[in-house]
């Protein structure tokens, strides 16, 4: 089951999250199809999403992840509600790219140089939009200048999606260098999936800085923590044990889509009457398919009609 922990550690100076997500990404890559590169970069984003969503306290509370880069990829939206439910897409969910020099997915290749927005939307008149410039399109590195730059939080953000490997490949890792192959759901399977969030509160004293700087700077990656079977609890007491950990919290968190006919039909409706008259003037059925889980949803001329009537009043 997936999940995310909260805690508290040096007494409160440090808040902390850590997630396992490998079944929110797998939802995701099946959903979407995509390729090994893409489902590790939407994985990502998810993950971010999760924790950054049960961030916020109103059980209304909204939050978007948008980065739009130059890469091949296009870009990537998450969405997280403050239940920890997540759903994403990315623009070109079939990019391939060679594996990096390391022999890993090149992600930040395929994301490239752009920017990263979170949308809040907190129930105000307005959402808070913050934004900053993508600096190695890895995602958490992004964010971890996000909150630095944007919110004045400093952070430290890990984040990992490791895949199953290739019917070509040695070893789990070298799932990295996959190629492209007709059937999409018999490999880049995802194995393990999750991160953490670390940030410092404004009181944080300089000894507690320096130690965790110190601390983060030995972190293995959160895909090998996980694979040797480290919870999130595990992987918090690896990085925050000595400073006092207290784990406050345990939350479900899961891919869910929450599309309906009802919002589709009101996302028409919002088209206003020009588009709708002239999509009546066809004469033919049209299909709709929802950006974040690929359903499809056939709208009758008969049914257009009615809608139009209802942008009409």
């Amino acid at each position: 089951m997936d999940y995310i922990v909260r805690a508290v550690a040096a007494d409160q100076q440090i808040r902390a999250f850590a997630a396992t997500t490998k079944d929110m990404v797998e939802t995701a890559r099946r959903y979407h199809k995509t390729s090994p590169v893409a489902t590790a970069a939407l994985g990502r984003l998810l993950t971010a999403g999760a924790m950054m969503g049960v961030m916020m306290k109103g059980e209304k509370d909204l939050l978007t992840l948008q980065i739009r880069g130059d890469g091949p990829i296009g870009g990537l939206t998450v969405t997280a509600d403050s239940a920890a439910n997540v759903k994403g897409y990315v623009n070109n969910p079939g990019v391939y790219l060679p594996a990096t020099a390391k022999g890993k997915l090149d992600v930040g290749g395929a994301v490239g140089r752009g920017i990263l927005s979170v949308i809040r939307d907190l129930g105000m008149k307005e959402p808070y939009i913050g934004q900053s410039n993508l600096q190695t399109g890895e995602i958490g590195d992004d964010l971890t200048y996000y909150f630095a730059m944007s919110e004045q939080v400093p952070s430290s953000v890990g984040l990992g999606v490791l895949l199953e490997r290739s019917r070509a490949a040695a070893s789990p890792k070298a799932a990295d260098a996959m190629t492209p192959v007709q059937d999409l759901a018999e490999i880049g399977q995802v194995r393990q999936a999750g991160g953490f969030i670390i940030q410092l509160m404004p009181y944080t004293s300089d000894e507690i800085i320096d130690r965790l700087e110190q601390k983060l700077s030995e972190v293995r990656p959160v895909t090998a923590m996980l694979d040797d079977g480290m919870s999130p609890e595990a992987i918090l007491e690896e990085l925050l044990g000595e400073f006092g950990l207290e784990i406050s919290d345990k939350i479900p968190t899961r891919y869910h889509c929450d599309c309906s006919r009802e919002r589709i039909e009101r996302a028409l409706i919002s088209l206003g009457k020009k588009e709708l008259e002239e999509m009546i003037a066809d004469g033919e059925p049209i299909e709709v398919n929802c950006q974040f889980c690929d359903k499809k949803y056939q709208v009758s001329v008969e049914e257009l009609q009615k809608l139009l009537n209802l942008a009409r009043k």
